[in-house]
């Protein structure tokens, strides 16, 4: 049977929901400290959207990766890799012990998402602006073949700087995909600085409706209000749905949060320990 969009949302479990995304948090700290591998904080950012998208909104098989019918989630900010390999672990589409070998010479799990080694992995990301455009363009090929499917496409706010983003959003609405969804992890920091001092971003929400998306704002961590959210995509606007998520960098530990040296640095053993400990898994 393929996959439909479901046309009545399951009852929300946010306890549920909560203790998952402290459990993805803790296993991309892990991750980072074996690998000594840096965007820690970027993985923990978006950690909640990931969490409300593979445990509650998608339609997805993990025994049927290629189902022409599941909904595609797109981590276009690529190098929040180590949140996406921990997700499709625990979610069962390759062994849990894999993500052992993260970062490592010959593994399949490089600090920025592979394109065709990974089950679940939709497309080679990182180089931004890349992940929406693919999306837009994997909405307009079902729309084509009548194959009914969500797109989740997780850009990064830094990644709004890139014209191919913008250049998607009007393609998106033009062609009216009120299938595709953009989700951006909003926790206002780029690689070496604030986003808005960057480029000025703001006001984001009004951009994106400016491009002709139905643009909401949202808190970023708060998993039952993502979940519902995200899951009554397509939402009768006739439009795509850009949700502008508010959130912190490096959320659910203190010595982390909004702390931009984590954008680079891994955590020793000792502060491993300690993250843990504050996320309630020790």
């Amino acid at each position: 049977m393929n996959v439909a969009v479901r046309n009545t949302a399951p009852p929300i479990d946010t306890a549920a929901l909560k203790l998952q995304a402290a459990l993805l948090r803790g296993k991309v700290i892990e991750m980072s400290h074996a690998a000594q591998a840096a965007h820690l904080a970027s993985s923990l950012s978006c950690a909640d959207i990931v969490t409300a998208a593979y445990w509650h909104v998608l339609n997805i098989d993990p025994a049927r990766a290629k189902d022409p019918m599941r909904d595609r989630f797109i981590l276009s900010k690529g190098h929040a890799a180590a949140a996406l390999y921990a997700t499709l672990a625990m979610k069962g589409y390759f062994p849990i012990e894999e993500l052992d070998t993260y970062c490592q010479d010959g593994g399949r799990l490089a600090e920025h998402p592979p394109a065709n080694l990974l089950p679940g992995v939709e497309a080679a990301t990182g180089s931004l602006g890349h992940g929406l455009p693919l999306g837009c363009g994997m909405a307009l090929s079902g729309r084509i073949k009548g194959e009914r499917f969500r797109i989740f496409a997780l850009l990064s706010d830094g990644e709004n700087n890139e014209g191919s983003v913008w250049e998607a959003a009007m393609f998106a609405a033009a062609q009216k995909l009120e299938n595709v969804c953009v989700i951006v992890d909003y926790n206002k920091w780029q690689a070496t600085g604030r986003s808005n001092e960057t480029l000025m971003l703001a006001p984001l929400r009004e951009k994106w409706a400016a491009f002709g998306w139905d643009a909401h704002e949202i808190d970023g961590h708060d998993v039952a209000a993502l979940a519902a959210t995200m899951q009554r995509i397509p939402n009768g606007s006739g439009k795509p749905v850009a949700l502008i998520a508010h959130t912190v960098k490096g959320k659910g530990v203190s010595f982390m949060e909004d702390d931009n040296n984590w954008h680079y640095r891994a955590p020793t053993a000792d502060e491993v320990v300690k993250a843990k400990k504050e996320l309630g898994l020790t």
